[in-house]
């Protein structure tokens, strides 16, 4: 497949394609560095993707991965919905998978739960019409659900398949409520395309609301790995800056990092909630007036 024309000059260094590239998703995802320096920060102010979403795990607090690999291990089809109106009602987090079609998302996933026929990877690009659901959990309790959406940008989908599945995608990302976490699968050798920047901008406002988000380079031993790494910089830069990783389902570069993360995501870490402060003495020296209301700690300036 012939790759973008500044992906053909990776050993080169950046050239001005990239940069022009570059710099229209930074106007994209950091809309307030338009305005005047003087203004204090905000949170929009963040890029899409420095949220907890691409926080660093610490590793004081991840499990071992073959916790996170058994977990994953117990994947099971749950539906198929051709429409949004046919998705069941779910309470556990969910993760989708999206990307262009042939990126690797079926594939992925089949790696990821160790089980090579979990997810359809058809040969045929634009394929799969539907969002595929797979349940997680041991014991037949399920507390992740994994979603495995149609692939984008296939040239040979009539308009009105393509038209319908950008509707179905864009509410889906917008509006379902248990959506936990996106995984955006690219091939390297092309980096984040048109349709993909189209993507993030979608679904940008969930994440500065603290919706998850990894961008994983998939095919990744495919490259060498100066060319690699330069990939890996490349998209880091289209991405604004946040969370990328390489992958490859042939040499399980990046498996146990990425089932980690879904781990983290579905099994949140709950903050430990802090001992109030202890009532003031009087000046008398014996307890603070009944009548005189403490402001609890989170309220204290």
């Amino acid at each position: 497949m012939d790759a973008k024309p500044y992906y053909r000059d990776l050993a080169n260094g950046y050239s001005p394609a990239l940069w022009a590239s570059a710099c229209r998703c930074a106007l994209l995802f950091f809309p307030a560095c338009l305005a005047t320096a003087a203004q204090p920060p905000t949170s929009r102010d963040r890029p899409i993707m420095t949220s907890s979403a691409a926080l660093p795990l610490a590793a004081a607090t991840k499990p071992d991965p073959k916790i996170a690999m058994g977990w994953l291990h117990t994947a099971k089809f749950l539906t198929t919905a051709p429409e949004l109106k046919h998705l069941p009602r779910i309470e556990v987090p969910e993760i989708a998978f999206v990307g262009r079609s042939n990126a690797g998302k079926s594939t992925c996933i089949n790696t990821l739960t160790q089980q090579h026929r979990l997810a359809f990877a058809s040969k045929t690009p634009g394929r799969t019409q539907s969002i595929n659901l797979f349940s997680l959990g041991k014991q037949g309790v399920t507390d992740a659900v994994l979603a495995d959406l149609p692939g984008y940008g296939y040239a040979a989908v009539p308009k009105e398949a393509k038209y319908r599945w950008q509707q179905v995608m864009g509410n889906y990302l917008q509006t379902r409520d248990n959506l936990q976490a996106i995984v955006l699968l690219c091939d390297p050798r092309l980096g984040l395309t048109e349709l993909d920047e189209i993507l993030l901008d979608v679904i940008r406002p969930r994440v500065e609301e603290g919706l998850k988000f990894l961008v994983l380079l998939t095919k990744s031993d495919k490259l060498n790995k100066t060319d690699a790494a330069k990939a890996l910089q490349i998209v880091k830069l289209q991405a604004g800056g946040g969370d990328v990783k390489l992958f490859s389902s042939l040499k399980r570069q990046g498996v146990e990092e990425v089932a980690q993360h879904l781990w983290d995501w579905a099994h949140p870490m709950e903050k430990p909630v802090k001992a109030p402060k202890p009532a003031p003495e009087s000046p008398t020296g014996g307890e603070s007036d009944p009548q005189t209301p403490i402001p609890p700690a989170a309220d204290l300036a």
